[in-house]
Formats: C-alpha cells, structure tokens, sequence
C-alpha cells in the first residue's frame, strides 16, 4: 500500500473510533480550544507528545524543534509562548527532551554538518557552561544521559528568563515550569527540573514590572 494513502486510511480509522465513544467529539472541539499545558519538545518521530502523556487533542499545546530548545531570538517559539501564555493562559510549560536526541548527540561532536551547526551551537553552549561536570563522566553513555538532562535544565531557566513568563508570574502567578526527560528506551518520563513563579532566577535576568497586581474580587455589597 502507499505510505500517504496509508496515513488518510489511518485518519479515517482514528475518526471513527473517536466518533464511536463520543460522537460529538469533533463538534465540541471546532470552536475553541483550553489546553492546561504548552508543551516545547523534540521533533523526534518516536517522542510523540500526546500518546506519550495519555492525553487528547487539545489538551496540550505544542512546539517541537530539534533537541526542544528555546532560543531568545527564535521568534517562531516566542510566538507559540507568548500566545501559549498571554492568550490560552496555560497553567504548566513543559520542556521535555529525550535520552537519545541526536541533536544533543551531534552537539558532542566536531562534526561539520552545515546549516544545523548554527542550532546546535545553543546545545554546545550548553556543554561548555557545565563541562566540568560532564568532563568527569568516564562511560560515555551516561556523559550522553546526562548532557541530555542538562540541556533540558537549562531551557528551563531560558523559558523563566523571558518577559513573557516573568510579566505572566508578576501579574496572575502562573505557569509553572516543568523539565522532563523521555526514557526512549523504557518509555517513562522522568522529571528534571521544576520552576514555581519567580523562583530561582538570577537577578541580572529578572524584569522589574512594578508591584504584583492585587488579587481580583467580585463586587462589593
């Protein structure tokens, strides 16, 4: 069979096995969408968002790129966060890399491999600030694991030091900011890092937005 015709089969398939538990599935999602989570993951085939997490469509909002970085002049991702944050007004981000990202394997090398050096370039950085930890890591596989995780740590703090997520904490205390790591070879999740509002940020990277806003109350009697 041909692989797209292949792919409509499965859509058709999928359709009708949604419709057969609730057939108002698709009625109720056309107008609007309320996800709880902004998901920033890998683009890797085999790190499915929603079937990795047991979740249905729209309940996650989603930006995939290699190695899931989040780079302070990628405009694409500051879109999906800022409309993610200011718009849905999500109550988690989720940065979840994986063991085995070749992004992050490519990163450890000398490898000449063209346009992609200069992403890769923000992963390698990443190396450079903890090489002395990583440096002390013998088996190469675990050095691997580990850089993986801190890649992970680190696009965390990169997500708490925008203006977006700072004015966000300032004004209504949210989202929480989630690192997770995919085990590709187990298939759990297993958390790395975690950032409540306003904590644990360095302070040459914090916004002053003035006093946090007073909390909202209904009318007075």
């Amino acid at each position: 069979m041909d692989s797209v015709k292949k792919l409509l089969m499965g859509n058709k398939a999928w359709v009708m096995d949604k419709l057969s538990v609730h057939p108002d599935f698709f009625a109720r999602q056309a107008n609007s969408q309320q996800p709880e989570f902004l998901w920033i993951g890998c683009s890797d085939s085999r790190v499915p968002a929603e079937d990795i997490t047991g979740t249905e469509p729209g309940e996650l909002f989603v930006h995939r790129n290699i190695a899931n970085l989040v780079i302070h002049t990628d405009f694409n991702m500051l879109s999906v966060l800022q409309y993610a944050v200011e718009v849905l007004k999500v109550k988690h981000i989720i940065v979840c890399g994986h063991y085995n990202c070749g992004g992050v394997k490519n990163a450890m090398t000398h490898l000449d491999l063209g346009l992609i050096n200069k992403w890769l370039r923000h992963i390698k950085d990443v190396y450079r600030i903890h090489q002395r930890e990583l440096n002390t890591i013998a088996d190469h596989q675990a050095r691997f694991d580990r850089f993986v995780e801190l890649n992970v740590t680190e696009q965390v703090r990169n997500i708490a030091e925008t203006s977006i997520v700072q004015r966000a904490w300032n004004k209504e205390g949210r989202p929480i900011v989630h690192g997770w790591v995919y085990d590709i070879r187990t298939g759990y999740l297993n958390t790395i890092a975690r950032m409540e509002p306003g904590f644990g940020l360095d302070d040459i990277y914090t916004f002053d937005f003035g006093p946090p806003s007073p909390p909202k109350t209904g009318p007075s009697s």
